[in-house]
């Protein structure tokens, strides 16, 4: 109350007492005015009026006991009423005041422009209702909880998750305490003053993120408690519409960072450094899988020269948080990462501790082909908002990556036809399949086998020996037997996966090659899934493209396939291109009578087939035929049919050649053959079938036969000279013998 109503009161009651002493009835005058002092200044001024009236009544005559009972009473009751008043007025007047005090506050938080703002904010604004106790927020960590900001400062910078504020941090709602001396769990800090406590959890999205608390030395009112907490639901209500912002701002500068882009490294290293700094930490890397490795594409961060090697080197198969995404394509997020199952040891010795993995979406990937991760040394809880933001993050740059990985796989096929007009085609085998190795998601080797002189052969590998491999031959029917689903989609170029999860593949390999020739060099035991892709062109399947990997049965998916079709296209225009040249080519290198590869055929053939021999240390051996009795059908029968008479000759050689054997006409009446993987006595047996082959050959009445002379790597000679100077002298050495087949 204002002075000028105590003033106003007090005249009223005096006018009250003078009329009492006008009146006959003086005491219930003199009980108004009793009363109003009572009301207006306490117990004590009333029966302070109370006493005065007395002596006042007693003088005049109208004082008895029950008239003294009635002029206490008024002053008792007139204080109690006057009381209740006050505390009204006083309570309104506190509440008017802390209302006004949290209007304040509420108006003041859609200007904070992120969350550490906002909650850093906090006690500077509420810290006039702490009442000389403090104001705090309080942050999670794995140890217990952090102190964020306070008013007035504390000396305590951690607390365990006990206690009042670990409390509400745990269970997630407000917890007031009215005297924390009681409070069994309450732990003191040194400093403390207070005696009551309230503790609010503050929740983004959802979460508890932080606790607002507020100490003071008298206990909070329950209206005080109640506008808090409102207060609190606001704060959660703005972290949540922060959070909101923050992705919607993160989706539209990435988004714009991707489009800016014109190469994967480009676009993962913009993502990088976007989310580094978004997020408040220190590095990322950004790695891409390729086949037994995981190879950096980009990088922020990353200064420590152990850790730089690292990227360099990239990550062998299995090592690192990053293969366990790679397999589980779940997200990986650790605050503890020299606990993990798969670390990286340069950064568990540099004692790096907070990790976040992440999958990029590859549609139809079995597997993560690219994972996302960043990182800390300090450790750090991950919020739900973080999660959210990065899984957001992810499936925003798997959008724009597939836009990138489509452009690189259109230009690196472009970059193969441009060479193609430059390069002869047998020096394009091994760049186009390195290239779809490199393209062909789960790839890690492989290689190609081109129709050539009636079979497949091999004419590039990456990952294998092409050496010991080019020994191998394989029939139309062998091929259709690995591809297994069929001519009529080898025709159309339908690829074809294979896991050993379904059947072992090198049991495939053993029925269609040697074991000892495609486990060595082909390390068929070793490969745990296959990709086969056909290569059609007019409707005949001129090779097939393998792609391997060694270490994982479910490298290979939907994804796989379709990068595999991008190279079907080039493939069958540089096998085409091929052809025609070779076909040129053989035009040099064949008898034009025969059909059979001539003399320059076969110098280079032996010289190649015996620098396999040498290296891989299998036999070899050769043979030279020289035709006896042709000198005479030529003379007798004439050149018509001497010419037949060789014709004859080269089609019963090739049908008792074995596979793998190549026959050749030296020129005149002189044959040579090439045994691949074959000794002396194996030689030996083919030798007696070609020679009874001929001598079965007869043209009116003239037979033919043959002294062939043999010779075998490397008990007979080390060099071409050497093995041809020692076949030929057994042939000379048959002829004089008269002998067929001198070894």
């Amino acid at each position: 109350m204002r002075w000028p109503l105590y003033f106003a009161l007090a005249a009223l009651a005096l006018g009250a007492a003078l009329a009492g002493l006008r009146e006959s009835a003086a005491v219930p005058w003199f009980m108004v005015a009793v009363g109003l002092a009572g009301s207006v200044w306490g117990l004590r001024m009333g029966l302070a009026a109370a006493g005065l009236t007395s002596l006042l009544l007693f003088f005049q005559g109208a004082m008895d006991p029950s008239s003294l009972a009635a002029l206490l009473l008024a002053a008792l009751l007139a204080h109690q009423v006057g009381e209740s008043l006050r505390q009204a007025h006083r309570r309104a007047k506190y509440l008017a005041h802390t209302h006004r005090l949290l209007a304040e506050a509420l108006e003041a938080l859609p200007k904070a422009q992120n969350r550490e703002e906002l909650l850093k904010s906090l006690p500077e604004r509420l810290a006039r209702l702490g009442e000389r106790g403090h104001v705090g927020v309080w942050v999670p960590e794995r140890q217990g909880l952090r102190l964020l900001a306070a008013h007035p400062s504390l000396s305590v910078e951690t607390i365990p998750y006990g206690g009042v504020v670990g409390r509400a941090y745990r269970e997630g709602r407000p917890v007031y305490v009215p005297d924390v001396r009681r409070d069994p769990d309450y732990i003191a800090p040194p400093d403390h003053k207070a005696l009551a406590e309230l503790a609010l959890p503050l929740r983004e999205r959802g979460e508890v993120v932080a606790v607002l608390n507020l100490e003071r030395n008298r206990p909070f009112p329950e209206e005080l408690r109640e506008g808090l907490e409102r207060f609190a639901q606001a704060v959660s209500l703005q972290l949540s519409r922060l959070a909101d912002e923050e992705e919607r701002r993160l989706v539209a500068e990435l988004s714009l960072a991707l489009q800016s882009a014109s190469r994967l490294e480009e676009a993962a290293a913009k993502a990088l450094a976007l989310l580094v700094r978004v997020l408040g930490l220190e590095a990322g890397a950004f790695w891409e899988v390729r086949g037994a490795r995981m190879v950096s594409l980009a990088a922020h961060g990353v200064e420590e020269p152990a850790l730089r090697k690292v990227l360099e080197e990239g990550l062998p198969y299995g090592v690192g948080l990053a293969w366990q995404v790679y397999e589980t394509r779940s997200p990986l997020f650790t605050a503890r990462y020299a606990e993990e199952d798969r670390v990286v040891p340069a950064l568990k010795a540099l004692d790096w501790r907070t990790f976040a993995a992440l999958p990029v979406p590859t549609p139809g990937a079995p597997r993560a082909r690219r994972i996302f991760v960043v990182g800390q040394r300090a450790e750090r809880l991950w919020r739900r908002s973080e999660v959210d933001l990065l899984l957001l993050a992810c499936r925003t740059l798997g959008l724009g990556l597939e836009r990138l990985t489509e452009k690189a796989r259109h230009e690196a096929v472009n970059r193969i036809f441009l060479e193609l007009l430059e390069k002869p085609p047998e020096e394009l085998y091994g760049h186009i399949l390195e290239e779809a190795i490199r393209q062909v998601p789960g790839a890690e080797a492989g290689s190609l086998l081109v129709w050539e002189d009636g079979a497949y052969r091999y004419k590039a590998a990456f990952g294998y020996d092409l050496e010991g491999l080019k020994a191998l031959a394989f029939t139309r029917e062998d091929q259709l037997k690995w591809y297994g689903l069929g001519e009529e989609k080898a025709r159309q170029g339908e690829p074809r996966l294979l896991s050993v999860e379904e059947r072992p593949i090198a049991e495939i390999s053993h029925e269609t090659a040697p074991p000892e020739v495609i486990d060595a060099a082909g390390k068929a035991q070793e490969i745990q899934a296959n990709l086969c892709l056909p290569i059609p062109y007019k409707g005949e399947v001129l090779a097939y493209l393998n792609l391997e990997n060694l270490h994982d049965p479910k490298a290979f998916g939907e994804d796989s396939l379709e990068a595999a079709r991008f190279f079907a296209t080039p493939l069958a225009t540089l096998l085409h291109e091929s052809r025609t040249r070779k076909l040129l080519e053989e035009a040099a290198l064949t008898d034009p009578l025969t059909g059979l590869p001539n003399r320059r055929a076969f110098d280079r053939f032996l010289e190649e087939e015996l620098k396999r021999a040498e290296r891989y240390g299998y036999p070899l051996a050769l043979a030279v035929m020289d035709l006896k009795g042709f000198k005479q059908v030529n003379d007798r029968l004439g050149h018509a049919v001497g010419d037949l008479a060789l014709m004859k000759v080269a089609e019963a050689l090739q049908r008792e050649k074995r596979n793998g054997d190549r026959i050749f006409r030296w020129g005149g009446d002189e044959f040579a053959a090439l045994f691949p993987h074959t000794g002396k006595e194996g030689a030996l047996k083919a030798a007696f079938r070609y020679a009874r082959a001929i001598e079965a050959l007869c043209f009116e009445g003239l037979c033919l036969g043959v002294n062939i002379g043999l010779a075998a790597f490397p008990e007979d000679g080390k060099t071409p000279d050497e093995l041809l100077s020692a076949a030929d002298s057994r042939m000379y050495q048959a002829k004089a013998r008269g002998l067929a087949v001198l070894a």
